[in-house]
């Protein structure tokens, strides 16, 4: 389509909402405004925002009458209804598992780590104190990690646990002596976690194999393996044995642990796992 033809197509454009003034809410956080919505349209060839509508949903699923919507809400009364709303909860004993649980938070870390006002209060207007804050915090999360774990290096990335493992999984590849294709498996993993390392190891012809961890150095084929710990049902296993034996055949080892579980028990580093990973946030609720 041409200028030309644009311009044609956009005044038998049929655009009804007016254009807010300029510097109102709805012109800075609203859009696209009538103009560029009239463009879009004529570019697409249609007269209007119904007639698109009309285009590509079908009749069937569409609704022909007007939103039965209540009265709008202040700010003030929008939440003061939500608490009501969030009030009938009523909060029962989690049963989930898996990994996910309910947490304690102490006031003291909330306080003093993730709400502390030296790390995100800029005094003055020239230093960027909430990136100096940042970064102090996640050295402070890295430093915990790696008191947790006994292991010398901690990132602090944004993975949830399943995509950490299969992280762990790649790294331990591109570390491991061995030549084999295959990735040994705790089958107490949890089952998010063996889906995810499932999927991923696929396409890049790897075979991921389940078991017993105490039985898991049997076969010594494996350039990797991933024990849960705790496992998915809440147990603990020791797994200085198994990843002793692992070891003797160039096997790459990772733990997936709970870095809540950690300050009370022993830490993967301690016990001879390579990698260690985990999930910071596994509140059920």
């Amino acid at each position: 389509m041409t200028h030309s033809q644009t311009q044609q197509a956009m005044e038998s454009v049929d655009v009804s909402i007016p254009d807010a003034p300029a510097g109102e809410f709805p012109s800075r956080h609203i859009g696209p405004s009538p103009r560029e919505l009239a463009e879009m349209l004529a570019t697409i060839g249609v007269s209007s925002v119904e007639d698109l509508i009309r285009q590509t949903v079908p009749d069937s699923i569409r609704l022909e009458r007007p939103l039965r919507l209540e009265a709008p809400l202040s700010e003030t009364e929008a939440i003061a209804h939500l608490r009501s709303l969030a009030a009938k909860n009523e909060v029962l004993t989690s049963l989930i598992g898996m990994g996910y649980h309910g947490t304690v938070l102490p006031p003291v870390i909330q306080r003093n780590i993730l709400e502390n006002p030296a790390w995100y209060t800029a005094y003055t207007p020239y230093q960027p104190e909430i990136s100096q804050g940042r970064l102090e915090a996640l050295l402070n999360f890295q430093t915990m990690i790696c008191d947790l774990t006994a292991l010398d290096i901690a990132n602090a990335s944004l993975l949830d646990e399943a995509t950490a493992a299969a992280e762990a999984m790649l790294l331990a590849k591109r570390a491991s002596t061995s030549g084999s294709n295959r990735f040994f498996v705790d089958e107490n993993t949890h089952p998010q976690t063996l889906a995810v390392l499932r999927t991923r190891a696929e396409p890049l012809g790897w075979d991921v194999i389940t078991g017993d961890p105490q039985l898991a150095a049997d076969n010594a084929g494996y350039f990797g393996a991933l024990f849960q710990y705790p496992g998915t049902f809440g147990h603990i296993s020791d797994l200085r044995l198994p990843i002793k034996a692992l070891h003797s055949h160039g096997t790459i080892v990772a733990v997936s642990a709970d870095p809540l579980a950690l300050t009370l028990l022993t830490p993967p580093g301690e016990f001879g796992a390579d990698i260690a990973l985990g999930s910071a946030q596994p509140a059920a609720g």
